[in-house]
């Protein structure tokens, strides 16, 4: 596993399992997979209704809590200071964890400035050990940086060989954020891992399409978490240390023309403010 120190000092591993989408019992049967498979790096979120499967699923695992790294993520309606208080709480209470490795703001919605220094307060606490922000543009990032006392170390955005968020890091180089990336394969897109590019690397190395965009991620610096329920995939995608592209073929990649698979709405849609009763979770 290869690891990241993100600008607070404080490592993250670079590829993790994402429980985005899954029931609990998928989660209680498949995470433990994935931990079994040495998996190490796992995110959730609040609004995946998963946190207390998650929770069971490690204790299940027997790994040690010291030895994972586990984020989860606040949505808009908890983001007013005193409601971010309680929903990191509440958050740890789900996983039955004493503290938190990261926790996000997973949509840039809401009252997201006032509930930064709740955000700070859990640091400072011990109850959350690095913070950082999904979805956020450059204009809401600044926003927070202007009034942070402890900076974002994350960044969560789609990051894929189709959108590769170039400009937006570069803007943002003197911070030191670490980059994760949602949408690392281009979200099931077969005509991407279809690409020449792709189909002439694996050639080359021995490898999938997927597996040279996942190692594309990793000399790009970016976290993923590939989706997948399948054990023999789980192995496959962490089978990526054992070879590296070189420059010439970190550009042919870049050179993919970029378009977004999801462009994040500057408004919050009307599902942001939907029903949120997390503890409703079996």
């Amino acid at each position: 596993m290869q690891y990241l120190t993100m600008n607070d000092g404080n490592k993250i591993p670079q590829l993790g399992y994402g429980v985005f989408q899954m029931s609990s019992a998928d989660v209680e049967k498949h995470l433990s997979e994935a931990i079994a498979a040495g998996y190490t790096h796992i995110d959730t979120a609040n609004a995946y209704y998963n946190e207390v499967a998650v929770g069971k699923a490690i204790k299940a695992s027997g790994a040690k809590r010291e030895d994972l790294f586990v984020t989860s993520k606040l949505f808009p309606q908890d983001y007013p200071y005193q409601k971010c208080k309680a929903a990191i709480d509440a958050t740890l209470e789900r996983l039955d964890m004493d503290y938190l490795d990261l926790l996000l703001f997973h949509q840039p919605y809401g009252e997201y400035v006032d509930g930064w220094r709740a955000m700070e307060e859990a640091v400072r606490e011990g109850k959350v050990r690095s913070i950082g922000l999904s979805n956020f543009n450059e204009r809401k990032i600044r926003q927070i940086l202007d009034v942070a006392t402890i900076r974002p170390a994350v960044i969560q955005v789609e990051i894929n060989p189709r959108w590769n968020q170039h400009s937006l890091k570069a803007a943002f180089a003197d911070e030191h954020f670490v980059w994760e990336g949602w949408y690392p394969l281009g979200h099931g897109d077969k005509e991407l891992l279809a690409m020449p590019v792709f189909k002439e690397l694996g050639e080359k190395y021995g490898k999938t399409a997927a597996q040279i965009i996942l190692r594309w991620h990793m000399q790009e610096g970016n976290v993923v978490f590939p989706k997948t329920l399948n054990p023999q995939h789980m192995a496959d995608n962490a089978d990526i240390f054992d070879f590296k592209l070189t420059d010439d073929e970190m550009a042919a990649i870049n050179w993919i023309p970029q378009k977004p698979y999801y462009t994040v709405p500057d408004e919050a849609p009307a599902w942001v403010w939907g029903p949120n009763d997390y503890s409703q979770q079996a």
